[in-house]
């Protein structure tokens, strides 16, 4: 399973990293995307994913969302967004 057939508003751990050009798996382990680490993804915007990952959102494509291997099971449910004055 990967990170384009999540739910929102659902934390999940990152499982594996299988990108197909080495400049993209890089890029993915730069913005903290790496094996047992939480990802949630936030919404879905035209063919944009926007993710949560250690606390950082990141708008990524499908592209880079398919590479992100992630376990089964989710997480948890996370509350609904809190708004930021």
């Amino acid at each position: 399973m990967t990170l384009l057939n999540t739910r929102t508003d659902t934390e999940y751990t990152i499982s594996h990293i299988s990108a197909a050009e080495e400049g993209m798996k890089e890029f993915l382990f730069t913005l903290g995307c790496y094996p047992g680490e939480k990802v949630t993804v936030i919404s879905r915007l035209a063919e944009n994913i926007i993710i949560n990952v250690k606390n950082a959102r990141y708008s990524i494509d499908a592209d880079l969302a398919s590479a992100i291997g992630i376990a089964t099971e989710p997480v948890k449910a996370c509350r609904s967004r809190e708004r930021i004055a």
